[in-house]
């Protein structure tokens, strides 16, 4: 597991599952919010990529977020679309309704920046996100990252185009902030 100062990422277990497919996923309003794609009914046994990952996709690392006090599931993390040629990926996050506002997403990208920049010898990650998802703009933020830039109307999102900021950190700039 990498562990920052309150949350771990470890590999997702059987367990996480249901409860990610039921407070991230079958939440329509906030996958629709979080995906790339529209969102779409899952069987309960179904294989969905975003939660089961597949060991064999090099360019998607996904990752269960878990507070180190308890080791009670907080959400996901997710470093994907991890291009070695450029030496680049993103970061993808999701944190349960009752885990939010707690410090925990901040505490993530840290640690995915961690993961990214040292143990994979990236050389820049970047995040989009809505311009109204305060909070991950924060978490960005808070770990160095700067605001590149908005891609205007890039985001389907129920019903309407919505603007993305484009945030990024470079190996050089980024400034770890976990003890130890």
């Amino acid at each position: 597991m990498l562990s920052g100062n309150k949350v771990g990422l470890r590999a997702r277990h059987e367990d996480d599952i249901p409860i990610l497919r039921a407070e991230l996923y079958n939440d329509v309003v906030n996958a629709s919010r979080a995906e790339g794609g529209p969102w779409r009914p899952m069987a309960p046994d179904s294989k969905d990529p975003r939660l089961v990952g597949d060991d064999e996709d090099q360019a998607c690392v996904p990752f269960s977020v878990v507070e180190l006090d308890e080791g009670t599931l907080v959400g996901t993390a997710t470093l994907w679309g991890i291009d070695n040629h450029n030496r680049s990926a993103h970061i993808g996050l999701g944190l349960r309704p009752a885990a939010r506002g707690k410090g925990y997403g901040t505490d993530a990208v840290a640690v995915l920046c961690q993961y990214g920049f040292v143990v994979r010898g990236l050389h820049r990650l970047q995040i989009e996100t809505l311009p109204d998802n305060a909070a991950m703009l924060a978490s960005a933020e808070r770990n160095g990252f700067v605001r590149e830039g908005v891609l205007r109307s890039a985001a389907w999102v129920m019903g309407e185009f919505l603007d993305e900021v484009l945030l990024g950190l470079l190996a050089q700039d980024w400034k770890p902030t976990l003890k130890g």
